[in-house]
């Protein structure tokens, strides 16, 4: 047994430095495809972000009365707090909102003097409310139709802002279910290339086969060598892609923070360097075995 296995080992070993040309291409273009299956767990956390991001910048506002004290909306938003479809509440004070507004409208003289002719705080204390999906906020806002709460109401721009609240969710949807298909694409562009690559180093060596067949070698020992064989493919595979993956993230990760702040690839990837080393090199060796035992079959057919 161990004999045999030692043998099977040696000759895949062989078989894999006989042709190094062949072996070359097959390395490389199985680390592409490992490339695009590590690619799929990276975008998955990315396309997350993505969608975190963008629901993040959606809520409403309700303005309260300038009679109504700060105690009774801070009742009101733990109240609010309670309802199953929000996510969180915010209170934002007169003050706070007049402080918001000068610092991101500092630079315009025309504003600021707008403001000091006014001679006051013309804002009014509100709560910003995000939920959990935009079909969610209708029952907020229904929510302050309660009478009580209705007379301290002074405005709620849910209904301005209905619009485009459901076209930021549609667009969160379209991103997510587009992640879904494009995962699935790469995934089968990864098994068929590297089924291709490795079932043409397999047919070089099919007169070898076909010997091994008439001098009665088991399928097992036949298929051994190219198991191992697809083994190394997959394991120098995934060292190369893990440099690939490596580079991309750092030449790409700071770039990317620009349009996207807090989205940092390089960032992620060190953090989560060791499950992606195992999925490259896990992802690779199976490729590589399963990819070798299914192009083979067509050479042990009796």
């Amino acid at each position: 047994m161990i004999t045999s296995l030692k043998r099977i080992i040696k000759s895949g070993w062989l078989s894999f430095s006989r042709d190094g040309g062949l072996s070359f291409a097959t390395i490389f273009i199985m680390a592409m495809a490992v490339f695009l299956i590590v690619s799929l767990f990276l975008f998955k956390d990315v396309n997350q972000f993505l969608i975190s991001s963008i629901q993040e910048k959606v809520d409403i506002s309700v303005y309260f009365k300038e009679s109504v004290a700060e105690e009774a909306i801070l009742n009101i938003k733990e109240e609010i707090s309670k309802i199953p479809e929000v996510k969180d509440v915010e209170y934002v004070s007169k003050e706070m909102a007049m402080g918001d507004f000068v610092k991101k409208h500092e630079s315009d003289p025309i504003l600021m003097e707008s403001l000091t002719e006014i001679g006051g705080n013309p804002f009014l204390a509100s709560l910003n409310i995000r939920a959990f999906g935009a079909s969610q906020y209708e029952a907020v806002a229904n929510f302050f139709k309660k009478t009580e709460l209705e007379n301290l109401i002074e405005k709620i721009d849910y209904y301005q802002r209905k619009s485009v609240i459901d076209k930021i969710f549609s667009l969160t949807s379209t991103i997510k279910n587009g992640g879904i298909l494009l995962s699935l694409f790469l995934a089968m562009v990864a098994i068929l290339t590297t089924f291709n690559t490795i079932r043409l180093a397999i047919y070089n060596t099919r007169e070898e086969i076909k010997v091994q067949r008439l001098v009665g070698a088991s399928n097992w020992f036949i298929r051994g060598p190219f198991i191992v064989q697809g083994a190394i493919f997959g394991i120098l595979a995934s060292l190369i892609c893990l440099l690939l993956f490596t580079f991309a993230c750092w030449a790409i990760g700071s770039r990317l923070e620009i349009f996207f702040p807090g989205l940092n690839l390089f960032k992620f990837f060190i953090n989560n360097f060791w499950a992606l080393f195992l999925v490259q090199l896990g992802g690779g060796i199976i490729l590589g075995i399963i990819s070798s035992l299914i192009a083979i079959r067509k050479y042990l057919r009796v």
